[in-house]
């Protein structure tokens, strides 16, 4: 066996290095002895001068290259090692401030100019799907209780929860015509809209107190109403900035009854123009029947005004109460207006 401390001979002599330390002329290195006379010095650059390894041997690959050259110690060191993130084949995760959203909810967009606070998700999409919650109680003892949804992407991605604040009196004596106030939040909790209707008459008969929605953004900053127009034979409403100006129309089919098929109410300009819809999408047989927590989706262009945009999506849950909306779990659904 080789001492350590022993040059080695013979074909690899050239190549190995000395196990001393060359001290400068006339000085003697502290702890270490002197090299041999006559031994090979292995050349050594100094750092930063040339690779930092021996020249390979005869018929030997060199080894590959695996640390930047050239990158003496002590001279600011290596640069950072920059890894994209996500598994490969995997899309990045959705970062919003440097942080993944939680809970699957929908990046807020950012730098959007004249938005109300909490509207700046609208400004990204052109269509919504409205979930309504099941509600165990209501739908096994027909008990009425307050009506939440979840208000998503077409990403399945949460963009808001909205939950409707009423009382049991309310509720249960009034049933789908009660007034309610509808708060709508966002991911950290914030009341980003609110939507206000007042107890009104929806049927024709009862021209001068049809129903309408105030939308607010933040609450108390006025954006739009939705009202409805008279008619006999279909639903009308008429969407309407924050001066009471139309903007938009709605308009419904004869027949509200959803059997095995989506109701649609199409979104119209002022031209006549369809532009967008609200549909009552079918759930299901068991919770058709059942309960009242239905499936809703809105379509409209991407560049509209996200207040007109957030008072379609008030026009969708006044649309709810009104035609789909059940009260003690028995349909609610009329041809007509009547």
């Amino acid at each position: 066996m080789m001492n350590p401390n022993q040059q080695p001979q013979g074909q690899y002599a050239p190549y190995a290095p000395s196990y001393g330390y060359q001290p400068a002329d006339g000085q003697q290195a502290m702890g270490y002895p002197p090299a041999p006379a006559g031994a090979y010095q292995a050349p050594y650059p100094q750092p930063g001068a040339g690779s930092p390894y021996p020249p390979a041997a005869p018929g030997y690959a060199p080894a590959p290259q695996m640390y930047a050259p050239n990158q003496p110690y002590g001279a600011g060191g290596y640069g950072p090692v920059v890894v994209q993130p996500g598994a490969p084949g995997q899309p990045p995760p959705q970062m919003m401030g440097g942080q993944p959203m939680p809970g699957g909810w929908m990046p807020i967009p950012q730098g959007i100019p004249n938005c109300p606070p909490g509207l700046e998700y609208l400004t990204a999409i052109d269509q919504l799907l409205v979930h309504q919650k099941v509600e165990l109680l209501e739908a096994f003892t027909g008990f009425e209780t307050a009506n939440k949804y979840t208000v998503k992407n077409t990403l399945g991605q949460k963009v808001y929860w909205a939950a409707e604040d009423t009382g049991c009196c309310n509720r249960m004596c009034c049933g789908a015509a009660r007034a309610f106030d509808m708060k709508v939040l966002d991911t950290y909790q914030n009341e980003v809209l609110h939507f206000n209707r007042p107890l009104r008459c929806s049927s024709c008969w009862f021209p001068c107190c049809l129903q309408t929605m105030e939308v607010t953004a933040p609450p108390g900053n006025v954006i739009g109403y939705v009202e409805q127009d008279w008619s006999i034979l279909t639903p009308q409403f008429s969407i309407k900035d924050q001066n009471g100006e139309t903007v938009l129309k709605i308009s419904g089919p004869f027949c509200t009854f959803s059997i095995c098929g989506d109701v649609e109410f199409e979104v119209l300009s002022t031209n006549g123009t369809q532009v967008g819809k609200i549909s009552k999408q079918w759930s299901g047989l068991g919770r058709e029947m059942f309960t009242d927590a239905d499936h809703f989706g809105i379509n409209f262009p991407m560049d509209l005004d996200v207040r007109v945009k957030a008072t379609l999506l008030g026009a969708l849950f006044l649309i709810d109460y009104m035609f789909f909306e059940k009260s003690g779990n028995k349909e609610q659904d009329r041809p007509g207006m009547f």
